[in-house]
């Protein structure tokens, strides 16, 4: 419902602020908007711009009126958080990124689109399509167990990554790793409680290098400008399973020069990646919330040391690869200025050629407790963007093969 009298309230860490017309956007496509159990709505008064919390339903008194917030779908960075206060019965959120909704002749959400690439845009998946292809996999490749466990993720799931497989574009999947060497907090494929429950089930076998390359091959065959890229939301650290990969990475390259091979990683083995590397690996990206060391350890929870992931940076510009940033952002930390100067001290210190916007999926005051730490008012996630002075984006890029930072 639109409450007339109050207007939008955004979140950043844990100041309330009134948003203005410039910082929304409709809400796009493909975006989904969430009632908050046990949490009531925080807005500004028009009149006197008090901020204050709506906990009864104005038009039907005596019940709770509960907050909502939206579900951004790929491409879009949001830049406040959903504005609500619990009540003593709220719950941990699952886990999922929950940015501010008003109404402005319209829902808007406060977001920016930073990829404009369509990649993942919803009107790009033709289900018939992946259905024809799923056939055509499964025909080709009969007994490949990687196959089968990506039309679990496309027909189970949804997942785009196995949607634009099995549709012959884009960028293909390949998980490859069960196992991990961080507990991660915000962990969408293993956790050790059922609160919050993590949404998908992490793939339980090692697939063999032949299986692998038998699946980025045809990709590659099949797709121009094609990325295949290993470290899923299906999997844990596939630098964990480095030895299959770098074996799948020089079957792939003794047969093609053509495509991208990319690996998202937690980047924490920098020999393995030098391995890889050498192998044929095309590009890194490293996901982080931060690159502070206290703040990335208190939501990693690693078992190894942070000064590896520099290190594994390194290791691959040293030899000319591409390095992004799989940066996970969430407003009020991100954006807080010890966090903005240390990102911007990475960056420049290991020669990281993009970041990746990425929203973080947590309930925001799980985040904050855990992490325990008081901010200052952030710069504002947009104007955070606009300093950062790398490529910017959503997706794992096609580097192409005359690209500079190929040898």
């Amino acid at each position: 419902m639109d409450f007339e009298p109050l207007a939008m309230v955004g979140r950043s860490g844990d100041y309330f602020l009134p948003v203005q017309g410039d910082d929304v956007i409709s809400i796009p496509p493909g975006a989904q908007m969430y009632v908050m159990p046990d949490r009531h709505p925080v807005g500004v008064v028009r009149e006197t711009g008090e901020i204050v919390v709506l906990r009864e339903n104005p038009y039907e008194p005596s019940t709770p009126a509960l907050a909502v917030a939206v579900f951004l779908p790929a491409a879009y960075t949001q830049t406040y958080l959903g504005a609500w206060e619990k009540n003593d019965c709220a719950g941990t959120l699952p886990l999922f990124a929950y940015t501010a909704v008003g109404w402005q002749d319209g829902f808007v959400t406060t977001a920016l689109r930073v990829d404009a690439s369509r990649r993942q845009d919803p009107d790009q998946f033709d289900h018939a399509k992946v259905r024809a292809g799923i056939q055509a996999w499964q025909k080709e490749l009969p007994n490949n167990r990687l196959v089968k466990h990506l039309t679990h993720c496309a027909l189970g799931y949804g997942c785009p990554a196995a949607l634009n497989l099995f549709q012959g574009r884009e960028e293909g999947p390949l998980p490859t790793s069960p196992g991990c060497n961080a507990g991660c907090l915000g962990c969408i494929s293993l956790q050790e409680s059922c609160e919050p429950p993590s949404p998908q089930e992490r793939i339980a076998f090692v697939p063999t290098p032949q299986e692998i390359a038998e699946v980025a091959l045809r990709h590659i065959r099949h797709v121009d400008e094609a990325v295949v890229s290993f470290g899923q939301g299906c999997e844990g650290e596939p630098l964990l399973a480095a030895d299959v990969i770098r074996e799948a990475i020089r079957i792939i390259r003794s047969q093609t020069h053509q495509g991208t091979i990319n690996l998202n990683s937690n980047a924490s083995l920098p020999l393995k990646i030098a391995e890889l590397a050498d192998a044929g690996l095309d590009s890194l990206r490293i996901s982080m919330n931060s690159a502070r060391k206290d703040t990335y350890q208190a939501y990693f929870r690693p078992r190894y040391a942070f000064e590896a992931v520099m290190q594994s940076a390194r290791e691959m510009k040293s030899r000319g690869k591409f390095v992004s940033i799989n940066l996970f952002v969430f407003p009020g930390l991100t954006d807080a200025p010890k966090e903005a100067q240390a990102l911007q001290e990475f960056i420049t210190e290991n020669g990281i050629d993009m970041i990746q916007w990425r929203n973080l999926n947590i309930d925001p005051d799980l985040y904050l407790e855990t992490l325990g730490q008081r901010l200052p008012a952030g710069i504002g996630i947009r104007e955070l963007i606009e300093r950062i002075p790398v490529r910017r984006g959503y997706f794992n890029p096609y580097i192409p093969k005359h690209h500079p930072l190929h040898p």
